[in-house]
C-alpha cells in the first residue's frame, strides 16, 4: 500500500489539485534524466524535470499478483537530452523508470506511482514508443543453467577463463556502408574469425559504441547485425573481440579452452533416445 504524505492527501482532498507526471529515467551509462508534461521544469531530489519534453504515457494500469504491468510512453525527440543517436546506440535499453505524482505548486507534496525498466523501443523518424516494464518482468527472466549441447558461458566472462585483451585485435576502418566495414589489420586473420565477436569504436562520432560482429570475411569486411547510430568515417580506429560460436570444436580448437567449455557436447541426442537394442 503507497504511503501518501499528509500534505498531499490534504491537497488531495482540497477538490481542486494541481498535479502533474513527472519522468525520472537513468540510463545504463548512469545518466540520469528527467520530464516533465508540466509547462514549467521542475524539481526535486536534485534532478531537473525538463518541461513539454514532447512526452506522453497511456493508461497507468496496476493487477495484483505476479502479472506484469505495463504502458507505453511516446514522444519525439524535441528535448535536447533525448538525442536519436543515443536511442539508436542503445543506451536507454533496460533504462531504470521512476514515474512521481508530483504538486507542481509544492513539490515536497508528492508520490511514487510506479517503478521498472523500459522494455522495447520502437523509432519513426523523429518519434519513438517506449515500453514501460513493471518489476514483475524480472520474474519472467530465465535463470540457472540450461542442459544443452553450446557452452552457456559469456566469452572472457570467469567461467570462461579467457582473457579478452589475448583475444582483442586494434584496427582502422578504411571505409563504410551501413552495417558493413572494411577494417584494415584483420589480414592476419581467416575468414570468420571475428564472426559473433564485439566491435567497439575506439574514436569517431560512435566512440565507446558496442557492436556485435554479424559476420567476417576475407579483406577484414565486416558485417554488422545493425548500422552503427552515427555515421562512420575512414580512419575511425576500432577493436575488435574474436568471435565464440559457444561449440565445443571451437572452444578446443581456436582457443584451447575445452577445460572451461559449459556446455554438455556429449549428451544424447534424438537418435539416441529412438534407438533400439539390436538382435
Amino acid at each position: 500500500m503507497k504511503q501518501i504524505s499528509p500534505g498531499l492527501a490534504a491537497h488531495l482532498a482540497g477538490g481542486t489539485t494541481t498535479l502533474a507526471w513527472c519522468w525520472k529515467l537513468t540510463r545504463r551509462d548512469g545518466v540520469t534524466l528527467g520530464f516533465t508534461e508540466h509547462d514549467c521544469n521542475l524539481t526535486f531530489d536534485g534532478v531537473t524535470y525538463e518541461a513539454a519534453c514532447g512526452l506522453t504515457a497511456s493508461a497507468l494500469e496496476t493487477s495484483s499478483g505476479l502479472n506484469v504491468d505495463n504502458l507505453d510512453v511516446a514522444g519525439a525527440f524535441s528535448s535536447l537530452r533525448l538525442d536519436e543517436g543515443d536511442l539508436a546506440a542503445g543506451l536507454y535499453d533496460d533504462a531504470d523508470i521512476e514515474i512521481w505524482r508530483v504538486n507542481w505548486t509544492n513539490v515536497d507534496e508528492r508520490l511514487l506511482m510506479r517503478k521498472g525498466n523500459l522494455g522495447e523501443i520502437a523509432r519513426s523518424g523523429a518519434a519513438f514508443t517506449a515500453e514501460l516494464r513493471g518489476l514483475a518482468h524480472r520474474l519472467n527472466q530465465p535463470t540457472g543453467r540450461l542442459y544443452q549441447y553450446g557452452c552457456d558461458a559469456d566469452f572472457g566472462d570467469a567461467r570462461c577463463g579467457l582473457d579478452t585483451d589475448d583475444w582483442t585485435i586494434a584496427g582502422t576502418v578504411t571505409s563504410a556502408n551501413g552495417a558493413t566495414l572494411i577494417v584494415e589489420g584483420l589480414s592476419d586473420f581467416a575468414a570468420g574469425h571475428f564472426t559473433r565477436g564485439r566491435l567497439t569504436f575506439a574514436s569517431g562520432a560512435n566512440e565507446g559504441a558496442v557492436m556485435e560482429v554479424k559476420s567476417h570475411a576475407p579483406g577484414g569486411r565486416l558485417e554488422l547485425w545493425r548500422a552503427p547510430a552515427r555515421p562512420v568515417a575512414p580512419g575511425d580506429t576500432v577493436s575488435i573481440l574474436a568471435g565464440c560460436d559457444k561449440q565445443f570444436s571451437t572452444c578446443h580448437i581456436r582457443f584451447a579452452n575445452a577445460k572451461n567449455f559449459r556446455g554438455f557436447p556429449y549428451m544424447p541426442g534424438n537418435d539416441f533416445v529412438l534407438a533400439r537394442a539390436g538382435n
